[in-house]
């Protein structure tokens, strides 16, 4: 997911997401565990999504405080 696209989702969409794909992480880590991944990389880039959802969230939350 790109940065663009996560700047553009509301704040509960962000949540939403973030727990979305940190199950999806877990999935992906206990699937790679048992049998190799055909495509390895996605625990990868599964990581740098949650990263930029939580960065994308820090900002709105800083942002926030800061207009107080």
């Amino acid at each position: 997911m790109k940065q663009e696209v996560i700047k553009e989702l509301s704040t509960a969409d962000i949540h939403e997401r973030l727990e979305e794909e940190q199950k999806h992480l877990t999935k992906l880590k206990l699937n790679h565990a048992v049998s190799p991944l055909e495509n390895p990389h996605q625990i990868s880039e599964n990581r740098k999504t949650i990263a930029r959802l939580k960065t994308e969230l820090r900002r709105r939350i800083a942002e926030e405080n800061n207009n107080k």
